[in-house]
């Protein structure tokens, strides 16, 4: 069993370019899924830049279909089956002291989304200064579906977006294009995968420069398609601004058209469990800091870890991947476990 403690020998690439400190994720065959060496890797590198004169700070990913797949839930599960829920607690805390930093750092942080972004990938992307996306990217917070809930500061941040977006993205695990990560605001620049490698270049080119004003000399502002959730915005707002999650499925119900549909199928595959405690979580989080909610979430890692829809979501999803979970609730004829 691969420890979440390994040190992430090569996993993470981290130079200072021309007054641009650059960080690589180099983990393809994992599509960059963090380990606790490679959390620290990077902390360990942003710490060391802090008083460093930088223009910016630049994170990337040297796999061609992932930016950050997220955490590396697999090794999580199989340390909370062994008993060492120690391994994967500290992980979580590392991880949120990253999320933590880079939201506060001194100098912009700007992440090239090209591939897949999901969980932990939002967590090293959102709370940084600015979020580049390709025609390739695509954004989820996928966790009610493996048993888990949306952290790495989700509960800040989905709160945020416009209308109810966030709740609805939480809860379903909808997956964004680019034309979607701009609308919502997960992303700030849209810029053609052929074009991501003369960003680091740009930016030690106009030392002097605002971040945004180089990044808008190298931005589309067409990303491939229009977004899809402009379209059933309102809806979207009134079906996941309902107060309850029975009134949320109630209302996509009245609504009848395909994405209230599709919404349903996601809510009725998700952990019933994961659900509730996401619900619970967003709705607390639009009235706390970041840390807060970081610390609120670090607190729920310590139990969900440690629950069959966790052990469960994960084995259908990642261990035996056949997609067919049968969370606590339903093992038990529908009745909700006791808390």
């Amino acid at each position: 069993m691969r420890r979440m403690t390994d040190i992430a020998e090569g996993e993470v690439l981290t130079d200072v370019h021309r007054g641009v400190g650059r960080i690589l994720l180099n983990r393809p065959k994992a599509l960059n899924a963090l380990t606790t060496g490679m959390v620290a890797a990077i902390d360990g590198a942003l710490a060391a830049w802090e008083d460093t004169p930088l223009a910016a700070v630049v994170i990337a990913s040297t796999s061609v279909k992932a930016f950050c797949a997220g955490g590396d839930i697999r090794t999580i599960r199989e340390h909370s089956l062994a008993g060492d829920v120690e391994a994967s607690e500290r992980f979580f805390a590392s991880e949120y002291r990253l999320n933590a930093r880079i939201a506060e750092y001194p100098v912009p942080v700007v992440s090239l989304i090209d591939g897949m972004c999901m969980g932990g990938g939002l967590g090293l992307s959102v709370h940084g200064t600015f979020r580049v996306v390709t025609e390739r990217a695509v954004l989820a917070m996928p966790e009610t579906g493996i048993g888990f809930f949306p952290d790495i500061g989700a509960s800040y941040f989905l709160p945020r977006l416009p209308g109810a977006i966030g709740m609805y993205l939480g809860l379903t695990g909808h997956r964004l294009d680019a034309a979607d990560a701009l609308y919502t605001g997960l992303a700030t620049h849209f810029v053609p995968t052929d074009g991501l490698g003369a960003v680091g270049d740009a930016l030690a080119d106009s030392p002097g420069a605002p971040v945004d004003v180089v990044l808008n000399r190298l931005a589309d502002r067409s990303p491939v398609g229009a977004s899809r959730l402009a379209e059933v915005r309102g809806e979207m707002d009134w079906a996941f601004g309902a107060p309850t999650l029975g009134e949320i499925e109630k209302r996509l119900r009245h609504l009848d058209t395909a994405w209230a549909s599709d919404a349903l199928i996601a809510l009725e595959s998700a952990s019933p469990q994961s659900l509730e405690i996401t619900h619970n979580l967003l709705a607390r989080g639009r009235q706390q800091t970041l840390r807060e909610c970081l610390d609120a979430e670090l607190t729920l890692t310590r139990t969900t870890i440690r629950t069959p829809d966790f052990l469960e979501g994960v084995r259908a999803a990642l261990v035996d991947k056949d997609r067919s979970p049968i969370w606590e609730r339903e093992a038990q004829g529908g009745q909700t476990p006791p808390a």
